[in-house]
């Protein structure tokens, strides 16, 4: 049987949540005639505490014992700086590569976009965990012309929201989600809308526009650092929920794409996204109304996705390709939602 040899890059959360995954669908892989083996795992401190499946004896600090004689890359260290330079390595290798990493594919695209053409990024994990939106956007619904696409897309703040409809104030129940491992290690990323913005960028560039601004996203985001118990019994009141909502809608000739949380009413579909659950509703002219519904945080949720994408790998299938040129503005009205 041959042996697939992959690099992992970061045992945090997600990271420790895929070592645990590849073993438990090793048989899957052995079906394929491949014994999957990880030739080392890099982090930043082989002394941090770590689940017990994570193997102390491949944690390493040295990027060239991780990466010698490796068929594919696993990265799940996060961040921009130093995971891009390791990813674009890799890349630059002719190696497939797996990230979960939304962050990098938002902001050093220009970089990325070259390997991901020749199909050799996959990144269905970047976006809503291990609920499937990627593929989708990527393959069937381009059968389309995008109309709008709404959605939430951090489960971290869809929990926070939550519990304080439950009656938490902000601060508990984001020490609350912290204490579940739903949080990003700079909270900001998550309250702030960050996260979601650049969610939203790596969709956009699947359904309109294979460039969309990184800047031009960030720049229309707006978090729920500020929202209060208030606000949200307020909302309530008015039969309606607030929900921090990505959107990306014709306006004025021109794609708009801005996170910001609304005021849902309480039958809206991504109103019915509790917890850590994420939803994406997309409208295209042929299809309709599609809405996609799952977790959207969490290590199980998040590394079954990366789990997934290296067994499409291995399948034969290619990483997930952006859209070869922009598609047109439609003359539509998108639906309007309330700003909270």
């Amino acid at each position: 049987m041959e042996t697939l040899r992959i690099a992992l890059l970061g045992a945090g959360t997600v990271g420790s949540g895929f070592v645990k995954l590849l073993d438990e669908h090793r048989g899957r892989f052995r079906a394929l005639g491949l014994e999957p083996a990880l030739t080392g795992i890099l982090v930043r401190d082989p002394r941090k505490p770590r689940p017990g499946w994570v193997p102390e004896g491949l944690l390493t600090t040295d990027v060239g014992r991780v990466f010698e004689e490796v068929d594919v890359v696993v990265e799940l260290m996060g961040g921009t700086e130093r995971s891009g330079r390791l990813v674009l390595d890799a890349l630059d290798q002719g190696l497939p590569v797996i990230t979960a990493n939304k962050a990098l594919l938002a902001e050093r695209w220009e970089e990325l976009k070259p390997h991901a053409m020749e199909g050799l990024l996959y990144y269905e994990a970047s976006v809503m965990a291990g609920t499937p939106v990627i593929e989708p956007l990527s393959g069937v619904l381009r059968g389309n012309r995008t109309l709008e696409l709404h959605g939430i897309l951090n489960g971290s703040t869809n929990y926070v929201i939550g519990r304080m409809e439950d009656g938490l104030g902000f601060a508990e129940a984001l020490a609350e989600a912290q204490a579940k491992g739903f949080v990003e290690e700079d909270p900001f990323l998550d309250v702030g809308g960050i996260d979601a913005a650049h969610k939203l960028t790596v969709l956009a560039r699947l359904a309109v526009d294979p460039d969309f601004a990184w800047e031009d996203v960030r720049a229309a985001t707006r978090g729920i650092q500020e929202l209060t118990r208030e606000q949200i019994f307020e909302a309530e009141a008015e039969g309606k929920r607030i929900r921090l909502v990505a959107s990306l809608v014709p306006n004025g000739g021109r794609w708009k794409a801005m996170v910001r949380p609304v005021k849902l009413p309480a039958n809206h579909p991504l109103a019915q996204a509790a917890q850590a659950r994420n939803a994406l509703l997309y409208r295209g002219d042929a299809v309709g109304e599609v809405l996609i519904s799952g977790g959207g945080a969490g290590s199980a949720v998040t590394a079954s996705a990366v789990v997934g994408d290296l067994l499409r790998m291995l399948e034969g299938y290619p990483g997930h390709p952006p859209l070869p040129e922009p598609v047109p503005v439609p003359d539509y009205e998108p639906e309007i939602l309330e700003e909270a």
